[in-house]
């Protein structure tokens, strides 16, 4: 993830008024994903599979209750900033016990990010009726071997995608 690092930095660089972390990265990158792939944005029912047009990435959030995924809606239609400032509006009203109904409803597909707590990887449990969740790890640096086959040192990240069978490869 050095990339995504570089890019993050820079961003954070330039901009005064916002700061992006790797969740809201995630998000973006997650919600234009789905867009490409839509049966990950789907859910399952009673004898159905209904493909969702709208993208709304839910964003788990550990409180000392329990967990709680409020909503980004419609994410892939949202640039960068805009979700970075939704994402800390909502995780805000999360803290604060302030979040309406709508705002934790509709998800079509969830990120977890434990890498704050120093988890390199999990395996996250779906969010029915949604198909998949994406768990995010901690970025660590570790030796890998590079484009020429060289060992040199990178940030890398765990990430673990858990999705239903039935849904993406009817399995």
């Amino acid at each position: 993830v050095d990339r995504t690092a570089a890019l993050r930095n820079k961003l954070n660089g330039r901009n005064t008024d916002v700061r992006f972390s790797y969740t809201d990265i995630l998000v973006k990158m997650a919600a234009t994903a789905l867009r490409s792939c839509p049966i990950i944005n789907s859910s399952i029912g009673e004898g159905s599979i209904t493909i969702h047009d709208k993208i709304n990435v839910g964003v788990a959030v550990a409180l000392d209750e329990g967990l709680i995924v409020p909503v980004v809606k419609d994410a892939d239609r949202k640039g960068l900033k805009e979700i970075t400032k939704e994402t800390r509006d909502l995780i805000g009203k999360a803290r604060s016990n302030m979040l309406s109904p709508d705002e934790m409803s509709g998800a079509t597909f969830t990120i977890s990010n434990l890498g704050g707590y120093d988890i390199d990887g999990f395996t996250p449990i779906i969010n029915l009726p949604e198909c998949a969740i994406l768990g995010v790890g901690r970025i660590v640096r570790k030796p890998v071997v590079n484009e020429n086959d060289e060992i040199a040192p990178a940030s890398v990240m765990v990430l673990s995608l858990s999705f239903d069978h039935r849904v993406v490869d009817s399995a």
